[in-house]
């Protein structure tokens, strides 16, 4: 070994490879080593890893956004996502009629476009249990039999809906947060928010291009009066991970700072609890806002009076909440309507829904004279604890006036903070981007100012606008790495229900016909018709229509029709053509006379 060690190192020479020649080159045998094919999983992997666009000749399908309802408008809420083979749906809301549709019951999405792509629909994902978002479910089901998934809460009372109308095979997914649902090729992830009613949801949808993240309606409320704060850390996180794409509420946009937390509510009522001792005490609320119900009945108790409940959908949450123990009642505090009549003031609580003016509600029935269980006078206290939803505002202030009128003291928002919001205010929004921090951003749940507002807002926090959407109802945007694309746009709009019947808005004969009679009036036209002749004088009602009775209208009105079928003869024409010539004589007459066009309904009977 030490000779080993001592032996002389041999001198370094460099290594010269010899060279090549052509013909060695030629002759030389070449190994090409092919690289393993990637599967699709680890191509988007890799991919999304290097941020670069997803080929789609490679098979990836595009990933559209497709807009039903809730956008433009506030309600109805209702959005798509389609890629590949896999439709999932975001919400099936509802909207009250307003005075542009009279006489309907309800206004739900048109989903003519699901019903067409029926086969790709996986399922419907419910973000909460307000109207606005599950009050077209049953609606959508009597077209589309898929699965439903929300919390228990929304589940509840989705289910109330559904027993309404008869459907009993409904398949229903419980949500927790933190617990994914495969639907499809989305990989659905809830996350807990706070709202206005138990059970609120956002969610983190895994696409094959990336996350999209919903926001649902949301605020940022650290000290609730129940259940969990908003999951900031959960939402951080997928931030973190990255967003390709956020869709955010802009309910409240246009109000600044903070929302207020719903114990500020529970202290103001405490207070005005101990301000009416000797007065009777109606709360008007959101029926299905769990927790300031939960509060109201905690004060009662408190305060020694008994609760009792005005109004279905009040009692149809209070069940649902209290079967799912959303809500605990202590033994003895609620007492049936029909006996606070023999109960003294001071001991009754009644809590009612119609906090929003709706003209068949049990708050404005009372502010009409017209409740039968209830008669308010000088010695009831009213609490409004609501914010008028816009469009609702006279309404509301119809029934405060009503009230006052009655000699009741009504407390309503302007007064005090007995109501506080559930969406998020301007400062809240800039925190949700802040932590997601997406790519690519669409504002949604809004009319068109506060999408605006929201837009701006983004655009202020650095969002180039390129990068941004105002989506209008029909739209279908294409997301990818690339960036945001219209694409052509889908059937969309609006379904009119009254009853059992469904009208489509945008085709709509019966609507037209309803404007009408609002508007000018009716007149209704009969004649008797014998052997094809017409015989006798013709009969004339007109309902809803001014005349100057000064003039001597009916005579010639009479006239007028008379010569619209003097001599007409039945067996050179139809009914029917005898019908559109008095119709059309009638009505220019009236028109040049009046300047009105009222509804004119010829009536041909056969003697």
């Amino acid at each position: 070994m030490e000779e080993k060690k001592n032996r002389p190192k041999k001198p370094h020479r460099p290594i010269v490879k010899p060279s090549r020649t052509g013909a060695d080159k030629r002759n030389e045998k070449r190994v090409l080593i092919k690289p393993r094919k990637e599967n699709g999983a680890e191509k988007i992997r890799r991919n999304e890893r290097n941020n670069k666009p997803i080929n789609k000749k490679h098979g990836i399908k595009p990933l559209k956004v497709i807009f039903l309802g809730g956008v433009g408008e506030i309600g109805k809420n209702m959005t798509a996502i389609e890629c590949g083979d896999d439709i999932i749906v975001i919400d099936a809301g509802a909207i009250f009629p307003t005075d542009e549709t009279p006489g309907f019951d309800l206004i739900v999405p048109d989903v003519t476009y699901l019903v067409e792509n029926a086969k790709k629909v996986r399922g419907l994902i419910l973000t909460h249990g307000h109207e606005d978002h599950i009050g077209g479910v049953p609606y959508l089901l009597k077209e589309l039999k898929i699965p439903v998934a929300g919390t228990k809460l929304t589940l509840a009372l989705v289910d109330n809906k559904l027993r309404e109308h008869r459907i009993n095979d409904s398949k229903q997914i419980t949500l927790t947060p933190g617990q994914t649902v495969q639907m499809g090729c989305f990989k659905i992830r809830p996350v807990n928010v706070n709202h206005s009613i138990a059970g609120s949801l956002a969610f983190a949808i895994e696409t094959p291009h990336g996350t999209i993240f919903h926001s649902g309606d949301f605020k940022i409320d650290l000290t609730p009066v129940a259940g969990e704060p908003i999951d900031l850390k959960t939402i951080s996180d997928i931030g973190s991970a990255g967003v390709l794409l956020y869709m955010g509420e802009s309910t409240n946009i246009e109000r600044a700072g903070f929302t207020m937390s719903e114990t500020v509510v529970g202290n103001t009522l405490d207070r005005l609890f101990e301000e009416n001792t000797g007065r009777r005490i109606i709360v008007a609320t959101f029926a299905s806002n769990v927790h300031r119900l939960q509060q109201i009945i905690d004060l009662a108790v408190k305060h020694k009076r008994k609760v009792a409940l005005s109004g279905r959908s009040m009692h149809n949450v209070l069940e649902a909440a209290e079967k799912i123990g959303e809500i605990k009642i202590p033994e003895g505090a609620l007492t049936d309507i029909s006996k606070i009549k023999n109960m003294r003031d001071s001991e009754i609580v009644v809590v009612s829904t119609g906090s929003q003016g709706e003209p068949m509600s049990a708050l404005t029935r009372m502010a009409n004279g017209e409740n039968s269980q209830i008669t308010v006078g000088k010695n009831d206290t009213v609490i409004i604890s609501a914010t008028p939803i816009p469009g609702n505002e006279k309404l509301v202030y119809r029934v405060i006036n009503n009230l006052y009128r009655l000699g009741a003291e009504v407390v309503y928002e302007s007064l005090e903070n007995i109501h506080v919001s559930g969406h998020a205010c301007r400062e809240e929004h800039k925190i949700m981007h802040r932590l997601l921090k997406p790519k690519y951003f669409i504002p949604v749940h809004g009319e068109f100012r506060h999408l605006k507002k929201h837009f701006q807002l983004a655009a202020s926090l650095g969002m180039p606008e390129n990068k941004m959407y105002i989506p209008e109802i029909g739209n279908c945007i294409e997301v990818s790495q690339n960036g945001l694309k219209r694409v052509e746009s889908v059937q969309a709009g609006s379904r009119l229900i009254d009853g059992e019947g469904i009208e489509d808005e945008n085709q709509s004969i019966v609507i037209e016909d309803r404007r009408q009679l609002s508007e000018e009036g009716l007149f209704i036209v009969s004649i008797a018709v014998s052997n094809g002749e017409v015989v006798g004088e013709p009969a004339v009602t007109a309902r809803g229509f001014v005349f100057d009775f000064h003039r001597d209208y009916n005579k010639e009105i009479r006239e007028v029709i008379l010569r619209a079928i003097e001599g007409y003869d039945l067996s050179h024409g139809t009914v029917d053509e005898l019908k559109k010539q008095i119709r059309r004589n009638l009505r220019n007459y009236l028109m040049k006379k009046t300047k009105q066009s009222p509804m004119i309904v010829p009536v041909v009977v056969e003697v």
